[in-house]
C-alpha cells in the first residue's frame, strides 16, 4: 500500500461566500450543524486510510484552527495526525503566501521530511 500524505489548502479570502467569511476562512464555514466545510476533504482522507493530514491556512484561519485543533487527535498507537500550518514569515522568506501553491512550495522544506511515496492536495472548501 502507497504511503500519502494529504495537504489540505486552507483557502484565501472568500469573498464569493461573504458575510459568511466575515470572521472566519471558508473551510470553517458551518455545514449540517456542528460540522464545517473542511470536514469533507479531511473525512475521505480518513475514510481512504490517509492518516497523515497536514491544513495550510493563511486568511481569517483562527476558528478554522480552533476547531481543528478540538476536532481531531489519533491514539497514541496510531501514526496518524491532523497538523495546522499556518502562513508564516522567516528570515529567509519575508512573503506570506502568494496563493495556494506558493503555501505548498513554502512548506516544501517539511513536506519533504514526511516519510511518504506519494502527496494528496486537496481543497479545503470543496462540498
Amino acid at each position: 500500500m502507497k504511503r500519502v500524505l494529504g495537504i489540505i489548502l486552507g483557502g484565501g479570502a472568500g469573498t464569493h461566500l461573504y458575510p459568511l467569511t466575515k470572521f472566519r476562512a471558508k473551510p470553517a464555514v458551518p455545514l449540517a450543524g456542528k460540522y464545517r466545510l473542511i470536514e469533507i476533504p479531511i473525512s475521505n482522507c480518513i475514510n481512504s486510510d490517509i492518516t497523515k493530514i497536514y491544513i495550510l491556512t493563511q486568511f481569517n484561519s483562527a476558528s478554522l484552527n480552533q476547531h481543528i485543533s478540538r476536532s481531531y487527535g489519533f491514539s497514541t498507537f496510531q501514526q496518524g495526525f491532523v497538523e495546522v500550518l499556518a502562513a508564516q514569515q522567516t528570515p529567509e522568506n519575508k512573503e506570506w503566501f502568494q496563493g495556494t501553491a506558493d503555501a505548498v512550495r513554502q512548506y516544501l522544506w517539511l513536506l519533504k521530511e514526511i516519510d511518504v511515496d506519494e502527496f494528496l492536495i486537496l481543497s479545503g472548501d470543496h462540498l
